[in-house]
């Protein structure tokens, strides 16, 4: 598939979305000295935040997709970038951290968001948010929850609704 300039600004406008409402997520659930690394270092080596909560300190990757895919079907996984285990590793060395996930799932009129441990993957390269919904995997911090975007740029739907 060629990715025309307004798909690669739609991906791109997602992702930020996606980090902004992790960064909300993390206030929510009272973590501290919460840091956008990529405001010092564009792509930093697996990490999008960096934060601390109970003395303990976090380097999480975000991922950020719509809830389906262009076709109309579920989008059931989110692939973590590539050698995603060993950039982590170089993560939690340089922060000292424990490297985590929080996945942010779009859909027309809500978004859920979800949040684990790249160790309770197991080796996966993806993050199973259908089983984040489901509560077999990771911690679900915002369900559905509704949202007031003018979807129409963010959609990937072939036949929006």
């Amino acid at each position: 598939m060629i990715t025309t300039k307004k798909e690669a600004a739609r991906k791109k406008s997602l992702g930020e979305l996606g980090e902004l409402i992790a960064i909300k997520a993390l206030v929510d659930k009272e973590f501290d000295k919460i840091r956008n690394l990529n405001d010092n270092t564009r792509n930093e080596v697996f990490a999008d935040l960096y934060c601390e909560k109970g003395g303990k300190k976090y380097v999480i990757t975000v991922k950020t997709r719509n809830k389906n895919q262009a076709n109309g079907k579920l989008n059931p996984s989110y692939n973590l970038p590539t050698n995603a285990y060993q950039k982590a590793s170089i993560a939690e060395n340089k922060y000292t951290d424990t490297a985590h996930w929080i996945a942010v799932q779009f859909d027309h009129n809500c978004f859920s968001v979800y949040f684990g441990s790249l160790e309770e993957l197991n080796g996966s390269n993806a993050i199973p948010v259908n089983k984040c919904e489901k509560g077999i995997i990771g911690e679900i911090w915002e369900y559905k929850k509704r949202h007031y975007f003018d979807w129409d740029f963010y959609t990937n739907l072939i036949n929006p609704i």
